[in-house]
This record gives C-alpha cells, structure tokens and sequence, in this order.
C-alpha cells in the first residue's frame, strides 16, 4: 500500500488538485450555462442559432481530445501556451457548461406558460420575468440534474492526469509504476473519489432543500441515500429532462 512519506507528497496534494480543478470547472461551467441556456429560449433566432451552436460544438466533442488540443495545439497554433491545470480546468468548464445550458433551457421551458402571460399582464420586461418570475420557479428543478452533471464533473477530473496534472488519479499511476501493485491502489482511489461524489451530493441535495422551500415546495424528506437516485438525476442522464 502506499507508504505515509508518498501520502504525505503526492495523493494529499493530489487530492487538494482534483478538489480544486473541480471547483474550478464548475465555476466556469456554471458562468457558461446559465447565459447559454438563457440565450437559448430567446425570441430571436440569431440568438437561440449562437448558443444551440456553442451547445451543440461542445456536446459533440471530446472533453478529453478538446483538453489535449488546449495543451498541446493552442501553442502551436496561437504562439502561447497553458498552464496544464488550466488547459484542464477550460476544456472541463466548457464542455460542462454545454451540458448545463440543456438543463437551464429545459427547466426555463418547463415553467407554465401562465406564468410567463402573468408576467406580460404586469408589464414585465423579458429581463424582469427571467429574474422574477421564471429562473425563481425554475432554479429548484435545476438542481438534481446539476447535481448529477457535478458528480460527472468531478470523474471527469481524472482527465486531467492525462496532460501531467498532478491529481490524485496521477498520483495512483504513479505509485502503480513504482509498486506494480494495481488493486490496492486503484481500490483506493475508487473509494475517495466515492466519497468526493457522495459529500456533493449531500451538499446539493440541502441546496435542493433549501430552493423549494423559498418557493412553496415541500421539500422531501433526506435519507441516508436519498440524493443518489431522484427523478430529475435520472431525467438528466435520459435526456427527458424538462419534457413535462
């Protein structure tokens, strides 16, 4: 097994890499769903033609060949270079975004049209009902298929690994080299990568909570694992997510 002194020098601070590359991807990811996904239910159809076009790039792309074309042929290309963590944290935070903006353009849709006419009645501009009466209603079933998009957010993060980021999943192969001992360590990493997941889904599963509640809804009640299989987890892997 790994000894303390490898611990102590390469998995922690690869730990701390993978918690950090999955925050920051998520930051940008969120930055990019919510205007893409927003664009995508304009009026106008230049505008819903740009942001289906972002989505549609991206969601038929590689994440990992779009990271290996950031690290290695954006040099090339464009005479300037990317730390290999944020190659990884870029490719991460826009594809990711991509997905996001489908589940912000789902659940924007799925708002009852009433809603929106009462909006109109009261005079509202477009910016008014999105703030006020849309992203309100919306927001709450946003959140288990975000959810489920952070936890493959967070797996996806092993990538990285691949452009010599020192993550935790480097840190494994790593050990693998020197020990040949392949079970114990990838059991290892399989178990923390678990318990990553479990500790976001915890986490979001309380935000859940905490959005039905400001505005009327139930909340349903929390089970040891009851953030691991819900309906809107399971409507974002599907694809039927905001079909309602």
């Amino acid at each position: 097994m790994m000894t303390a002194d490898f611990i102590e020098k390469w998995f922690l601070p690869g730990l701390w890499i993978t918690v950090q590359i999955t925050v920051y991807s998520a930051a940008l990811a969120f930055v990019i769903a919510f205007p893409i996904g927003v664009l995508r239910t304009s009026r106008l159809w230049i505008v819903r033609f740009l942001a289906g076009t972002y989505f549609e790039i991206f969601r038929g792309t590689s994440a990992l060949v779009f990271m290996f074309w950031m690290a290695f042929t954006v040099p090339m290309l464009f005479g300037f270079s990317f730390m290999p963590m944020a190659a990884g944290v870029l490719a991460l935070g826009m594809t990711y975004g991509a997905y996001g903006s489908e589940i912000v353009r789902g659940a924007l849709a799925a708002v009852p049209v009433a809603q929106r006419e009462a909006g109109v009645a009261l005079n509202f501009t477009q910016a008014q009902r999105l703030r006020k009466i849309e992203i309100p209603q919306a927001w709450p079933e946003m959140l288990p298929p975000f959810n489920n998009l952070l936890i493959e957010l967070l797996k996806g993060t092993s990538l990285v690994s691949l452009i010599a980021v020192a993550d935790m999943t480097f840190a494994g192969n790593l050990w693998r080299l020197v020990t040949a001992e392949s079970a114990p360590v990838y059991t290892v990493l399989l178990v923390v990568y678990f318990v990553l997941a479990f500790l976001l889904t915890r986490g979001m599963r309380l935000l859940e909570r905490h959005a039905k509640s400001k505005v009327g809804q139930a909340p349903e009640k929390l089970g040891l694992f009851s953030g691991l299989r819900s309906k809107s987890s399971i409507d974002a892997v599907t694809g039927t997510g905001g079909a309602k």
